[in-house]
């Protein structure tokens, strides 16, 4: 049976992973080497915040109370035209040189007072994730059906699984484009963790793996490393974020370039989200994520961009990817 949260408490809740009872709040990365139980969420622009909890319990997430559902309509940042426009100059900008891939993203709001505990309470029974996880504490919301993995991490070893490829079902077949893109994020990611591993322990130990998830299937790939002696979480951070998935390659222009052409900012959607307990964490990108700002619900969501994309073929790819999950949350696109 569930356990009951006070509404409105700070709760976190990860993988059977259920932490009240907060403690502290903090901005600065350093707060991880107490060895204490902190829920962690960063935007993609770098805004790292934290919340400690006491009480860390291992159960299903929380009853929620009926609430009013989310209604209304869904507004892009940027219009179908838009996007495709977006994608059209990324291209331009992949044939002069100097990037590769870049992560093209919208964001889609709307104007609400529900709460996203009940979303989420839904999402779990319609949409179940892999890294699904809900925090709130102080002002903040969010609500994700991650898919993703950034980073696992056991004493000296860890783990990155990046994400590239996207289709509707199993049935259909990744292209060419799909495996060359998710190879390329493999080895930014192998190029990221040489900053903090040591020499010789990087491996990819899967690649290309085809993995079904509710509604569509990914292409990923498993990166591992052994952490150099003394590594701090601030080290890592600084190595890693933003993830390599959700930006581009190299790494330094894509960021140029969504900085240049993206209307709004991420924000919350692909930073990262999950827990750190010392030596011991489960992050997620967070993707397929909703968060609260003041009185409006955001959604982000996106495609990775090559010379090889078709610009409206991309946009689909962005409906898709909301399309599910807006269905179970409320509203319409």
């Amino acid at each position: 049976m569930n356990s009951v949260t006070e509404p409105g408490a700070p709760q976190f809740w990860m993988g059977g992973v259920l932490a009240r009872d907060l403690v502290e709040v903090s901005s600065d990365p350093s707060c991880l080497a107490d060895g204490e139980f902190w829920a962690i969420s960063t935007t993609y622009e770098g805004e790292f915040r934290a919340a400690k909890f006491k009480t860390i319990t291992n159960e299903a997430f929380p009853a929620v109370s009926p609430t009013a559902r989310v209604s209304g309509k869904w507004e892009s940042s940027t219009s179908e035209s838009e996007y495709i426009q977006y994608v059209e100059k990324i291209r331009e900008k992949i044939a002069s040189g100097g990037v590769y891939q870049v992560n093209a993203c919208r964001r889609i709001s709307i104007k609400s007072s529900a709460t996203l505990d009940l979303a989420f309470a839904n999402i779990l029974k319609s949409n179940p994730a892999p890294f699904a996880s809900y925090l709130r504490f102080t002002d903040m919301e969010i609500a994700s059906a991650s898919p993703e993995l950034f980073l696992t991490r056991d004493c000296d070893q860890i783990k990155t699984s990046p994400i590239k490829g996207t289709k509707r079902s199993s049935s259909e077949k990744f292209g060419n484009k799909d495996r060359a893109e998710n190879i390329m994020i493999v080895d930014l990611m192998r190029n990221d963790l040489g900053q903090i591993c040591i020499p010789g322990s990087i491996a990819v130990p899967d690649l290309l793996r085809d993995e079904d998830h509710p509604g569509l299937s990914h292409l990923v790939s498993d990166v591992t490393g052994t952490l150099r002696s003394g590594i701090t979480w601030v080290e890592i951070f600084e190595a890693l974020l933003p993830a390599g998935s959700i930006s581009g390659a190299p790494k330094s222009a894509a960021k140029r370039i969504i900085a240049e052409l993206e209307p709004t900012a991420r924000s919350t959607y692909c930073g990262v989200l999950g827990w750190v307990h010392g030596d011991q964490a489960v992050l997620s990108v967070a993707i397929r994520t909703f968060w609260r700002e003041s009185e409006f619900i955001h959604f982000g969501t996106g495609a990775g961009i090559t010379w090889s994309s078709d610009a409206r073929a991309e946009w689909e790819e962005t409906q898709l990817k909301a399309e599910r999950l807006i269905s179970i949350v409320g509203g319409q696109l």
